[in-house]
């Protein structure tokens, strides 16, 4: 016997309409009134009850769905473009939903890949010749040990490494190490270093030196960039920025903690995501506010309890999965 699809339950209109309280929670102009004529809806019908349940089961995978909501929700309202954004996010959450955002938000060689974690979630991997990986949270990577070389390829999130010599090869000089990621490879020269690339930093991955040396090779250039223990840059496809003094703070997540100094608030909010289930936004009112601390990862709602003590903001948790940043007066 075939079963029902739960979403097949739910009217469309009402589908239509949860999907359009979605794009207004997000908007910047949102403020307790709407969250208050949100609830009501909520809890005006079954029906409306259970399509808020179908879009908070998305939980973190409403990543996945951040480009067509932000399109949505930029969208003059009632205008023909927010009712085609609107529809199209209804399609997304309630009928192809499932699928559709696997596809963008968790590609097939992300869950393919030899070792990843999740939100919230950091290991450790030793390799065969003795080499320790750390994983940040969200981060997924492919090892490829041959006769010729060891390499690693980041596909998404961070990675700490400290590499050890080669005892496994026949030649005294043993198989190079590199780091593969989708901008070019990274040669390592006996050493520890960190290399980054997630998805809201496109066109650039970040390397920072601690030990040793890295040779960095973009993939659109024959010429390659030497960077040394104590230095830190990022690279694109066919450019390279100028190295610079590594800061150390940005692996302090190797023990467990986030330090910032300075760090405007989306920015913070952007570090502190992979950490936890779930999305994180802020409103363009208090973006730029300036974070300075040090955070232990291992209680995310504490930290965001920690903001509302530290700065001019309210956190308020549209869903389970879902916090918004906002000024208090928003």
């Amino acid at each position: 016997m075939r079963m029902k699809n739960k979403s097949s339950t739910i009217p469309s209109s009402v589908q239509q309409q949860a999907a359009e309280w979605l794009v207004e929670l997000q908007s910047t102009a949102a403020n307790t009134e709407t969250h208050a004529r949100w609830q009501a809806w909520c809890n005006a019908h079954p029906d409306h009850f259970s399509a808020w349940q179908r879009i908070e089961a998305f939980g973190e995978r409403l990543h996945g769905l951040s480009s067509p909501l932000a399109h949505a929700a930029l969208t003059l309202p009632k205008s023909d473009a927010r009712r085609r954004a609107v529809k199209t996010l209804a399609a997304a959450l309630f009928v192809g939903g499932g699928a559709w955002v696997a596809k963008c938000e968790l590609p097939w060689e992300k869950w393919t890949a030899d070792r990843r974690t999740s939100a919230g979630e950091r290991t450790t991997i030793v390799l065969e010749d003795g080499t320790r990986l750390k994983l940040n949270a969200r981060t997924a990577i492919d090892i490829d040990y041959s006769d010729a070389e060891r390499r690693i390829r980041l596909i998404e999130g961070e990675i700490h490494i400290v590499t050890a010599p080669d005892s496994m090869a026949e030649s005294r000089q043993g198989r190079p190490f590199i780091v593969e990621t989708i901008h070019g490879t990274l040669r390592a020269l006996g050493t520890q270093f960190l290399v980054r690339q997630r998805h809201e930093e496109q066109g650039t991955s970040r390397i920072a030196v601690y030990e040793g040396a890295v040779e960095i090779r973009p993939n659109g250039l024959d010429e390659r960039l030497v960077i040394h223990a104590g230095q830190q840059t990022r690279f694109g496809h066919d450019h390279w920025d100028d190295p610079d003094h590594a800061d150390e703070n940005v692996a302090a997540w190797t023990e467990g903690m986030l330090v910032v100094r300075d760090m405007p608030l989306r920015t913070f909010l952007q570090e502190l995501e992979p950490h936890r289930r779930g999305y994180l936004t802020c409103d363009d009112r208090v973006a730029r506010l300036k974070v300075t601390g040090t955070y232990p990862l291992s209680n995310t709602d504490h930290i965001l309890d920690m903001l509302r003590t530290t700065l001019p903001v309210d956190v308020r948790f549209v869903t389970r999965y879902w916090v918004k940043v906002e000024s208090p007066a928003g």
